[in-house]
Parts: structure tokens; C-alpha cells; sequence
């Protein structure tokens, strides 16, 4: 068998292109004739006439395609905030306005204001339970428990918040019992999670209050946040290409999570300088470096339950961003963590 080199040309070479036919006179031996006098060239030979080439011989059979034409470039697309980003910005300055004037008016207003935050957050929290898993979290204790919470760490500290989630837990546990036994355990694991995720968590928000600089801390403690997930959102947007958690939050990026870290940093030197009593700026970047990292954990905290429970936003109260629990993601596990650090750093008086 002959041995083909490497640079062939295509179908096969000569032997099968009709171009290498068109380079022979003939065929290469007289016996090369079929019965129609027809041969392997594609002429037609007989012994008065000379060699003509048959009609169909004149087109190739393989003819070669023509390249395809150049197609426009795709227009480079902008990227997109995915909301409302006007109604986003009128929300939150709406209720900045709201918590800044309960805040320094009257230190009890705020805690109302927090006690319905926290009920709005458990009615969206239980309701989205049942549409989508079918868990029916009893929420008439639960609310009733949660605003009991807040009140009690405003009034009684972290003992009267420790107290009030126990008689919450079994005010839970009670109440579930009225409804057959099917999902039981079910049920009352879903409404114990909730009392701990939702009210008692934004207890540490009312104990700050009780300090004489409360207002001034609660005020650092939002800031921040605020700060942080602003940092987050800038930095990702403009410069995010390495995603930070892709299964869970596809819109975080490494980048965002530099911006949250930086911003919270500065903001916190500057709050602890000018804001609290006795504390300082190196402190401050303590604690702007912790409100960052948990204000992240708290957002991929609730991305992973909105993701189990199928959904985008908890709710649709507050346009441009959900629901309520959709702006008390960050929120809720940074209060325990501004409260520690603020006792650590100045007390708690």
C-alpha cells in the first residue's frame, strides 16, 4: 500500500479531483475505455475522432464552498442594576428619614418601629414557608412572641430577650398542637428558626438603644451596613468578574467583597472617631472589617433560603427592593456583632 504524504490535497487528490483530468491528454493505457467509449477522464474516444470532452464533465464535482460573509460584532450591552434603581434610592431614603426621626425624638418610637419590622419580616418569612414547602409555621405566636422579644431587650437587656425566646419557643411548640399531628416536628422546627433568625437577632438592635450615646450607636450600626452592601454593589458592578459564591448569590464577586470591606472600614474609623463616646478610629476599622464579613454571611445566609424555597424576593412592600426581609437580610446578623464589639470596645453604658 503507498504511503499518502501529509500535505495530500483534499478529497483524495489528482486521482479523485477532476482538475488533475484536465492535465492528461487521455487515459494513461489504451485498454482505460468502457463499452460507451467513454473513459476514466471523462472523454469520449473513438478511433476516427479525436478526444471530447463530455457536457457533464466540464463542472467539478466537488465544488468548494464559498466562505461565509463576515458577520457584524454584537453591540457591547450595558450592564444592568436589575431593579427599580430610582424607586430603590426613594424607598431607602424614606425610611432613613423614618428611623433617624423615631431615633432621636423619642428612644421608645424606634422600638415600635423595630417591633413591626420584625412582624412584617415574620408574617413574609412564614407566608413564603407555606406557598412554597407546604410548612405552616405558627405566625400568632410568633408575632406576638417577637415584639414581646424586642421590647424585653429594651426594657430587660439580654436576660429579658433570653426569656422572652423561651416563652416564644413554647408559646410555638403549644400552639401546633391544636392542628393535627402530621408535621408536627415540621412546623414547629420551621417557627423556633424563625423566632431565633427574626426577632432575636433584632433584639441586640433595641439593647443598643439603652446606652447613653444608643441613638449614635444604633445610627453607626446602620450606617455601616448601609455602607458595606453600597461598597459591595459599586465595586462588584464596575470591576466584579470573579464570583464570590456562584451556587448561591451568582451577582457577588471577590471585587464586591474588597469595596464592602474598604468602604466599612473607612466608615466605621470615621463613626467610632466622631460618633461614640470614647472610641476610636482604629477601632472603628475592627469593626467595619466584622460588619462587612457578616453583613455578607447575612446576605448569602437568606440568598440560600430563597434559593431552597424557589423565590427572588420575600415579598413586594417595599419597591425596588422586596420585601422587608429582603432589607433585613445584612441587617439582622450584623446587630449582634456591632453590639458585642461596641461592649467590648466602650461598655455597655
Amino acid at each position: 500500500m503507498p504511503i499518502v504524504p501529509d500535505d495530500a490535497p483534499p478529497y483524495g487528490g489528482d486521482q479523485d479531483d477532476d482538475r488533475g483530468a484536465a492535465r492528461l491528454s487521455g487515459p494513461l493505457f489504451r485498454d482505460e475505455t468502457f463499452q460507451d467509449g467513454t473513459s476514466r477522464d471523462g472523454t469520449y474516444r473513438n478511433d476516427t475522432s479525436s478526444a471530447q470532452p463530455l457536457p457533464h464533465a466540464a463542472a467539478p464535482q466537488n465544488p468548494e464552498p464559498m466562505p461565509d460573509a463576515p458577520q457584524p460584532a454584537p453591540a457591547p450591552q450595558k450592564k444592568s442594576a436589575g431593579r427599580d434603581l430610582g424607586a430603590a434610592i426613594g424607598v431607602g431614603v424614606g425610611l432613613g428619614v423614618v428611623i433617624v426621626a423615631s431615633l432621636f425624638v423619642v428612644k421608645a418610637v424606634f422600638v415600635g418601629v423595630v417591633a413591626v419590622a420584625v412582624v412584617v419580616g415574620l408574617w413574609e418569612l412564614t407566608s413564603r414557608l407555606q406557598e412554597r414547602k407546604g410548612i405552616k409555621a405558627p405566625l400568632v405566636p410568633l408575632a406576638l412572641g417577637g415584639a414581646a422579644m424586642v421590647v424585653a431587650g429594651y426594657a430587660r437587656g439580654a436576660e429579658g430577650a433570653w426569656v422572652a425566646l423561651a416563652l416564644t419557643g413554647l408559646a410555638v411548640l403549644v400552639w401546633r398542637m391544636t392542628e393535627p399531628p402530621e408535621g408536627y416536628l415540621r412546623d414547629v422546627t420551621a417557627g423556633l428558626f424563625a423566632a431565633f433568625y427574626v426577632p432575636f437577632l433584632a433584639t441586640f438592635v433595641s439593647m443598643m438603644l439603652t446606652a447613653d450615646d444608643g441613638p449614635r450607636r444604633v445610627i453607626t450600626f446602620l450606617l455601616l451596613t448601609v455602607v458595606s452592601d453600597t461598597g459591595a454593589y459599586a465595586v462588584g458592578w464596575r470591576f466584579g468578574t470573579h464570583k464570590l459564591a456562584p451556587r448561591i448569590s451568582p451577582g457577588k464577586t471577590r471585587e464586591g467583597l474588597v469595596g464592602a470591606v474598604l468602604f466599612a472600614m473607612a466608615a466605621g474609623a470615621l463613626c467610632m472617631q466622631f460618633l461614640i463616646d470614647d472610641g476610636t478610629w482604629w477601632q472603628g476599622l475592627l469593626l467595619g472589617l466584622a460588619v462587612a464579613a457578616s453583613a455578607t454571611l447575612g446576605d448569602l445566609g437568606e440568598s440560600m433560603i430563597k434559593r431552597d424555597l424557589g423565590i427572588k424576593d420575600m415579598g413586594t412592600l417595599l419597591p425596588g427592593h422586596g420585601g422587608i426581609m429582603d432589607r433585613l437580610d445584612s441587617l439582622l446578623p450584623t446587630a449582634p456583632v456591632v453590639w458585642l464589639l461596641m461592649v467590648l470596645f466602650v461598655g455597655s453604658g
